[in-house]
Parts: structure tokens; sequence; C-alpha cells
């Protein structure tokens, strides 16, 4: 299995859930050029991936402000963190994270769940929650990583 920098977008992009996919393929020459994506491969299979964006990612818009503030205090944004169903409870999320931590020393990030029973996984891999804020009715939760 390798860690590698994103060259095959639209191949990460497949793996991701239809409601993933529509949020960041439409918008993604917009986003391209302030975003790197990291993938796990295995067998010269993604199985694994996530975007680093360095500007408010297409999800967050409706939170730009907020988006804003976390940037000019040197955090880069994770998003579209993504395990394949078939690869999941293996530990790869985690992989994921640790050898993005490796490539980028010292980088602080910061990213929002949805689903709250991520708490846990975030919290072990070092990230701390910091506030709830909702979208539509629905709670997000702020996570920051500060290595």
């Amino acid at each position: 299995m390798t860690f590698e920098a994103c060259t095959d977008y639209l191949g990460f992009f497949k793996i991701l859930p239809k409601d993933w996919q529509e949020s960041i393929v439409p918008v993604w020459k917009n986003f391209k050029a302030s975003t790197s994506g990291y993938l796990l491969i295995d067998n010269n299979q993604i199985i694994a991936g996530g975007l680093v964006f360095s500007k408010c990612p297409p999800d967050m818009l409706y939170a730009e402000n907020e988006s804003k503030a976390w940037f000019n205090k040197g955090f880069l944004y994770l998003g579209f963190i993504y395990v394949i169903e078939e690869k999941r409870h293996q530990n790869l999320g985690s992989v994921w994270l640790d050898n993005l931590k490796k490539r980028i020393p010292n980088q602080k990030f910061w990213l929002t769940i949805e689903d709250l029973k991520l708490d846990a996984f975030y919290v072990k891999n070092g990230f701390k929650y910091v506030k709830s804020f909702y979208n539509d009715g629905i709670e997000e939760a702020v996570y920051t990583f500060e290595g």
C-alpha cells in the first residue's frame, strides 16, 4: 500500500458516494488550483483518499466567514476523506491521516463533520472538538489538529 499525491482526481471522485461527487465534480475546476489530494493505493486501486483545501471548499460556502477565519490562522481544511466500503474497519482512515501529517509536517488542519459518530475517530487521531454550528438545521462539528 502506498500514500501518493493525487494525479487522477476523476478516479478518486468515482469512489466517493454519489452525493459527494455531486458537490465536488461540477465545481472542481474552481478549486483544483488551491487543493491537493492524497490517496492510499493498494494493488493499483484507490482504496482511500481525501482533499486538502487552502481556500473555502464547496461544501462550506455557506460558512465562508468561518472558513476564512481558520485559513487566516494558518489552518488547511480537510474534506472528502473517504475509505471504500470493502476496506472499512482496517484503520485506513488513520493510516491516511498519519501519512498526511508526515507529508505536511507541522501543518494545522481543520474539518467539519455531520456524522457526529465520527467524533471518536478524529479524537483518536489527535483532533480536538472546537464547536458546533448549524447548516439548514443540521449540526456540524468543527475539529482542529495542531500537531
